[in-house]
Formats: C-alpha cells, structure tokens, sequence
C-alpha cells in the first residue's frame, strides 16, 4: 500500500479527537458554567493531539477552497504561516512560564496543556508550509 494514502486516512483520527475536545470546552455550559481548569487542560490537550493527527494528511490536496486560495497566493501564506508562528511562541512561552513559574497545580495543569497544543501547532506549521510550496502561483 501507498505510505502517503496510509498516513492519509490515519490523519482522520483528528476528527474523533476534536470531537472530544469540543465536549470538555462545552462541558463549563452544561455546569451551570462553573469552570473547571482540568476541564481547559483537557481540551487543549485533545486539540494538540488532534491538530497533530492531521498534519499527518496529504499536503500535496487542500480540503478546502478557502486553503487554495490562501496557498495559491505567497503574500497570503506568509502571512498566514506568520500568525502561526506567532500562535506557537504564545502557546508555548505562556505554557512554560506557567508551568515553570505557577506554584498552583491546576494553572500548572493547563500550562501543560498550552504546550501540547503549541507542539500541536508546530506540526501543523510544517504541513501549512509544504501546502504553500505544493500550492503556490508564483515562487515563494
């Protein structure tokens, strides 16, 4: 079998994935909107993962119109891979000062959380890349 089909369809793990993380962050509605900072650890942790299954799809395909469209034009996606860039450093300098930092376990928890998600991010960065080359109009 094709290696690149076989990542393909594993990548659709994400979705299962994201479906529990859309659970825990709707979780505080359904409590009378008491929150719970496990309940945000969790979701972030599930959106890292998620977010790390689908880097695993085949980056030579968009999914979506919208993606072509910010691919197939370099100013777009350089300021698109620029935002994400931005998000990862966020995500993972705020997740290592909290968890560094933060004498409280559960803000320590939800560090942790941020981490994942921003190594999610990080995997997510090098697909959004290879889309803009396989994607791209003009040179890049």
């Amino acid at each position: 079998m094709n290696p690149t089909l076989i990542f393909h369809k594993i990548s659709y793990l994400q979705y299962p994935l994201m479906g529990i993380a859309l659970f825990y962050i709707l979780t505080p509605f359904f409590n009378e909107f008491q929150i719970d900072l496990d309940v945000f650890n969790k979701a972030l942790v599930f959106m890292g993962i998620s977010i790390t299954f689908s880097t695993l799809q085949d980056t030579t395909k968009t999914q979506n119109k919208l993606s072509l469209r910010i691919f197939q034009d370099p100013k777009k996606a350089k300021t698109f891979l620029f935002i994400m860039v931005v998000l990862i450093i966020f995500f993972l300098l705020t997740g290592l000062i909290g968890m560094l930092g933060s004498e409280n376990k559960k803000l320590s928890e939800v560090a942790f959380g941020m981490i994942v998600f921003g190594l999610g991010l990080i995997g997510m960065l090098k697909s959004a890349t290879e889309m803009a080359q396989n994607h791209r109009k003009e040179s890049f």
